[in-house]
């Protein structure tokens, strides 16, 4: 079996444009691989042009080791978020391929299933306006459509510090979230990279009372020092990884015990076999692994297949429930979360087929998130009518 084609389609969406690339062979068999890129998908379509004919067209989607050192390797310069996003769409597409050549699910390939059910945690839900009633009913919903975990930022625009009146908003945010919700369920508090390790860890403190099962990327992502720093003086568990492109620059932050979870996102990651060896590296650390994901239905199965395997995995991020929530109907076949778990998938190959033409009615809308702006925390659905 050789590949023939590569096929990228993009659905857009007014925060995040979905790619998602169809992979061919000579035999018929398609597979199917997806990213979430912000801000460069257009950089992510050239890289397709040029990587098809360097080095995909023509292999051989069973080998995917060799596939995926050419991509990463063959071309000399340093892989980054692009290239990285660009191997995990084929790397994907392969394995769905040979789940399907096969008549297998992806997690049995991989070994087997360590768990019957995958947990998971709503993000996207708190698109409403920064007040503690506003945010108590937004988790509320989260709760009654069967979630068990929860996670958001609370943080309004926020950077390096926060003003005084500021900060105490954000804590009550928290407390409203907490209110809401209950002991009982998970609240997971991101942060994204907002803050001066000084301010990390100061709010951290303010936050201790309300038992969150993380603090997410307390500083921005670079410096691994001021991460071990945050660490080193709270109580709270600290996640990270979703802006880390390359399993090898994860060692740096195992060594400093920086982290307790990590966050690779497989989408940028290289795919599923990548994120499974840093996975692995993670174990011997006593890591956890919590994949980020800010996908659709294709990527959000690819994540349900490591999760299946792997027996570090901590629990699964999943927007598609509360953000453009229609965005599932791209690719039917990824289960629905009932009690607070994703079933395992069950279809050969990732368990979904694309809907070509469902995904050419939403064209790329050249999405732009900034998290520094005021309202960031609507995605674009304030003043406008959500899909």
């Amino acid at each position: 079996m050789k590949i023939t084609k590569l096929e990228p389609l993009v659905l857009g969406t007014p925060w995040r444009d979905l790619t998602y690339l169809r992979v061919h062979t000579d035999d018929g068999i398609v597979g199917v691989g997806e990213t979430r890129m912000l801000g460069h998908t257009e950089a992510l379509l050239g890289y397709f042009n040029e990587a098809a004919r360097n080095h995909v067209i023509g292999a051989d989607p069973f080998n995917i080791e060799a596939l995926v050192w050419r991509m990463k390797r063959g071309d000399y310069g340093r892989a980054g978020e692009v290239v990285m996003s660009g191997i995990a769409c084929v790397e994907m597409a392969c394995w769905d391929i040979i789940g399907k050549a096969l008549g297998q699910p992806v997690w049995r390939l991989l070994g087997g299933n360590v768990r019957d059910g995958i947990k998971a945690y709503a993000n996207g839900w708190y698109t409403v306006e920064r007040t503690t009633e506003e945010f108590h009913q937004a988790a509320r919903a989260v709760v009654d459509r069967g979630y068990r975990a929860l996670k958001f930022d609370p943080f309004g625009p926020g950077r390096w510090e926060l003003e005084p009146a500021e900060s105490r908003r954000s804590v009550e945010l928290v407390s409203a979230v907490r209110d809401a919700v209950g002991p009982d369920v998970e609240i997971l508090v991101e942060m994204h990279g907002r803050f001066t390790p000084a301010e990390a860890t100061r709010i951290a403190k303010e936050l201790e009372p309300f038992d969150p099962s993380w603090i997410e990327e307390p500083v921005p992502p670079e410096n691994q020092e001021a991460l071990a720093k945050v660490s080193r003086n709270t109580t709270l568990p600290v996640a990270t990884g979703e802006r880390i492109h390359d399993r090898i620059e994860f060692r740096e932050l195992f060594a400093h015990q920086s982290a307790d979870i990590i966050q690779p996102d497989i989408g940028h990651f290289g795919g599923i076999t990548e994120t499974r060896k840093v996975a692995a590296t993670a174990e011997t650390h006593y890591v956890l692994l919590a994949p980020h994901n800010v996908g659709g239905p294709v990527l959000t199965a690819a994540n349900l297949h490591l999760a299946a395997v792997t027996e570090n995995f901590k629990i699964q991020e999943h927007f598609n429930d509360f953000a453009d929530s229609h965005v599932k109907r791209a690719a039917p076949g990824v289960p629905e979360v009932e009690d607070g778990y994703f079933a395992l998938p069950t279809g050969p190959g990732l368990g979904v087929e694309l809907d070509v033409d469902f995904v050419r009615e939403y064209p790329a809308r050249s999405a732009r998130f900034d998290l520094y702006a005021e309202d960031w925390q609507f995605r674009g659905t304030k003043g406008a009518s959500a899909s």
